[in-house]
């Protein structure tokens, strides 16, 4: 039924927004969606990797923009977080630095942890980055392990 839906343009505009919505508090596995696009063949291989990894570090953008930009509504009652929570967030990034946002795309810590950039104000061009060359390999090693 879906077959002639499913064309290479429509399957490549599915996985940008999928792996986009992935990277964000979504529990969605982007990594499940690159595999189906693969399998099914609806694009070339460096294609769908590029566009995972393009629509996966857009979702952690996001969420960057998220953290830098509702900060500033920590006090009221409503804000999702603790002072508490935020102060252990900042140490453990403090404490790992920059070269953590490359494994920003590990399950349940990944999200918290672009939040967590966008509230610190960590450079946006370095956020990007690090959080798409991360994104990058891991959507490689997917792509090779999938290679016939």
């Amino acid at each position: 039924m879906f077959d002639s839906f499913m064309t290479p343009e429509v399957g490549g505009i599915a996985l940008f927004f999928g792996t986009m919505l992935a990277a964000t508090i979504f529990p969605v596995s982007s990594e499940a969606m690159l595999a189906a696009a693969i399998h099914q063949k609806l694009g070339g291989t460096v294609e769908l990797v590029l566009i995972a990894t393009i629509g996966n570090t857009v979702g952690c953008w996001l969420n960057w923009l998220t953290g830098r930009f509702l900060y500033q509504y920590r006090d009221r009652r409503w804000f999702p977080v603790s002072d508490a929570a935020l102060q252990r967030a900042r140490t453990w990034f403090n404490r790992w630095g920059l070269t953590s946002l490359l494994f920003s795309w590990i399950p349940i810590v990944g999200d918290p942890l672009t939040v967590i950039a966008g509230i610190l104000k960590v450079n946006l061009y370095a956020f990007l980055f690090l959080t798409a060359t991360g994104r990058a390999l891991r959507y490689c090693v997917i792509a090779g392990l999938l290679a016939e």
